[in-house]
């Protein structure tokens, strides 16, 4: 295997794409994204309940969530806005903070929504993981979070 090879492989290890299939149009899975008042329905995985939130959803937009665990520990995370292009795609940052509020390791986040008649499919991309652990432990997370995503917009398609 030559050098460019290996590290395409390994790049491709370090990623994570989950694609979803929501009811709802395009417009309204991307509010789900960019509305905070929805975002803090879905958007932490089973048991976490998100404690803060915000940012502003434009190219060049800061953001910074905080989560708290069941057990009572706050994960907090942040990043910046790439690219918002309502209702196709976001682009967007994300690193962890450690325990001064200083961003980790960033990876790159890429969600894109298309038609599908009135349902919309969800392509989501992350990377580059800085191990397989790390991606492992987030895709746990996100379809945690899609989990909840799905049964949250049932009720919200009806009335838009």
């Amino acid at each position: 295997m030559t050098e460019q090879n290996s590290s395409l492989t390994q790049s491709l290890e370090l990623g994570l794409s989950i694609n979803r299939i929501f009811d709802a149009p395009p417009i309204l899975v991307f509010k789900m994204w960019t509305q905070p008042e929805h975002l803090k329905q879905w958007g932490c995985p089973a048991g976490f309940k998100i404690i803060f939130s915000a940012g502003e959803v434009c190219h060049g937009g800061l953001w910074r969530m905080c989560m708290r665990s069941p057990e009572g520990k706050d994960h907090c995370v942040q990043g910046v806005y790439r690219a918002v292009v309502a209702p196709e795609r976001i682009i967007f940052t994300h690193a962890w903070e450690d325990s001064e509020g200083k961003p980790g390791h960033e990876t790159l986040v890429t969600v894109s929504f298309a038609a599908l008649g009135v349902k919309t499919e969800q392509t989501f991309h992350q990377a580059v993981f800085q191990s397989i652990e790390d991606r492992d432990s987030h895709e746990e997370g996100w379809n945690e979070c899609f989990d909840k995503l799905a049964t949250y917009l049932p009720g919200l398609a009806m009335h838009d």
